[in-house]
Formats: structure tokens, sequence, C-alpha cells
């Protein structure tokens, strides 16, 4: 395996360079030689009955933040007294319980950790289930999402004078019926256009107001699933197209800096680049996925807006801003402290 380190301005020009895996990075080298101002740490596909490799790992490379992308447990179930023992058995593991005492913890849910797989609002306990989820992330007895139907949430961070806004999506409570694919070999096809919802009206209008109102540098938004790959047959926003024209709209409409996805569930991760609008604004969708075990079959799929290689092991994401010469990079990290693969973009 090689790491690849690619470079992208927004005028267009890229440069790529390749290093050997018998020479590879250390954490040490990676500290000295990227700082950054603030670093998110985030990924998916957490199976706590499988070894996790990573969170001794994650914690050296000084994480600001923690962010779970969904299937945070695998626990398909309507008992909650089992889901609550899958909670509990993810909270014992040794070395999470070390990291989540350093570092903060936020998330989004998604099927796994929900209770269903592909599930969605028909789901019967979901109510149950999202307190079970709220009591693993640790949030307070007060806070608005204990009242609230369905867990999404903002986070806001202030840093040397700039703003971070991270808004996390809920693409579970409220999302209706899929479309089975009879006629490929793929889960499901795309919604006729304008039947059906991933986020439901309500979380609609916040996520509008939340984008319409930001005086962040950079909008970070949080979603389960895949929003700009959307040809696998999976579960992605390309399900339900009405949905992603939308949220191209309000980004485009709000006029908010920054805006970056980060998602999951794949059991792959890659980087997705599409340029949206007339003004050609650049929207980047970084997938990481899974934690605990991935799609070592992978053979190839389709993605037009892919940028990145494809990895197809086991690997989480981090992304570190560098405020004072407006650069992210995002990266992707697999066992053995292996930086795998590393996308720069100037804003």
């Amino acid at each position: 395996m090689k790491y690849i380190f690619c470079f992208f301005l927004f005028f267009g020009l890229s440069a790529c360079k390749t290093q050997k895996a018998s020479n590879p990075i250390s954490h040490q080298e990676i500290l000295k030689s990227k700082k950054s101002d603030f670093t998110i740490a985030f990924g998916s596909g957490n199976n706590q009955r499988k070894k996790n490799p990573f969170w001794n790992d994650i914690l050296a490379l000084k994480p600001d933040i923690w962010i779970w992308g969904g299937d945070n447990i695998y626990c398909d179930t309507e008992d909650m007294d089992t889901l609550a023992k899958c909670y509990t058995k993810q909270e014992k593991k040794t070395d999470y319980k070390n990291f989540i005492d350093k570092v903060k913890i936020i998330g989004v849910w998604d099927d796994h950790d929900y209770g269903v797989n592909d599930g969605g609002a028909e789901y019967p306990k979901k109510e149950t289930s999202q307190k079970l989820y709220l009591d693993f992330l640790g949030v307070s007895k007060s806070d608005a999402r204990r009242k609230q139907k369905g867990t999404y949430h903002v986070v806001n961070y202030k840093i040397s004078g700039k703003n971070i806004k991270i808004i996390l999506l809920d693409t579970r409570y409220f999302r209706t019926a899929l479309s089975l694919d009879k006629h490929t070999n793929k889960r499901y096809k795309p919604n006729k256009y304008g039947v059906g919802t991933i986020l439901g009206e309500k979380q609609w209008v916040w996520i509008e107001n939340e984008l319409k109102n930001s005086n962040a540098d950079y909008n970070i938004i949080i979603s389960s699933i895949q929003f700009l790959s959307n040809q696998h047959g999976f579960e992605a926003w390309g399900t339900m197209p009405h949905e992603v024209d939308r949220m191209e709209a309000t980004i485009i409409k709000s006029k908010a800096k920054g805006v970056i996805i980060l998602s999951g569930d794949r059991h792959i991760s890659e980087i997705s680049l599409k340029e949206i609008g007339s003004k050609k604004y650049k929207l980047l969708d970084f997938t990481s996925s899974g934690l605990t075990h991935s799609y070592t079959s992978f053979t190839g799929e389709p993605n037009p807006f892919r940028i990145s290689d494809v990895i197809y092991q086991k690997s989480y994401g981090i992304v570190k801003f560098n405020l004072k010469n407006k650069k992210v990079s995002f990266e992707m990290w697999g066992e053995k402290k292996t930086l795998l693969y590393s996308y720069v973009m100037q804003f």
C-alpha cells in the first residue's frame, strides 16, 4: 500500500506524491509537521463485540473532539434492555473509557445503534432508543434533546477568533420509506422525485435556519449516510434526489462559509467533491468507516464525485484546521498508526 498526499486548490490544480509503506510516517512526525488550530477525529462502524483497535492511536493525535458518525454500536433489537446492555459493553472497554475521559465526545446515530438495519420513522422503539443513545453520549438531563423528537443538535467552537459550527443531523428518526430495487442487484433505487423525507420538515427548518444565520468560518455537517456518493445502491441521500437538491439549495442560499460534510455507514473511507450552484461552490463529503470491521471484499463501485482512493480496511478520519492559512486537511488513518491517505483543501 502507498500513502497518497493530494493537495487541491480552488482554481483546479492538484498535485500528488506517493510514499511507500515500507517507510511509514509516525504520529510524532505528523504532529511536528502538521500543526493544527483545531482537530476533529471521527469514525463509524464500531461493533462493541469486536476488538476496538484505535482509541489509543487516536488519542496520540491529540484531537480536540471525537465525533461518532453512526453505527456506534451494533444492536438491532426492539428489546431496550438488550440495547442498554450493548451500550454498556462498549462503555466498559478499557481503552474507550480512558479515551472519553480525555476527549470531548459528540455524535450522530445510524441504523444499527438506532435499533434496526436500514430503519427509519417506522421503528417503534425510537423514543426509548433516543434516550439510551443520549445516555451513551453523556448528554445532560437538561439538554433540549431530552425533550425533542430526534437527536439533531449543533455545537459551536471559537478558536483564535474563528468560529467552527458542527451541525449533527438525525437521518433516522424521521426518514420515510426507501424504494427497493427489484430489477438489479442493487438494494435500493431512488424514490420518485418528491416522495419521502430524510430529515423531516421540522429538522429541515432547523438546519435551514442554522446555516442561514451562521457566522461561522466553517460549517461542518455530520450525516450518518453518504451525501454525494449516490450510485452504489445502498442507503445514501441519493435515494431521495429531491432531498439532495434541497440541501444543496439550502447551502447555496444560506451563503454559509466552509461547508464540509462528514459521513459514515459504508465500511469504506473515501472523499467526494461536487461543484454546486452557478458559482461552483465546492462541497466536500469525507466518509470514514469502519472502526472495527470493513468492506474487505470491495472490488469497486461507481461514484462520479470521488477524488480519493477508496480505503477498504479498518480506519478513522482526522480533520485538521489551519485557520490562519484557511487550509483544512482530511486524513485517513489505519492500523499500526498508518496514514493511508491525506488531502488538503484551500478555502
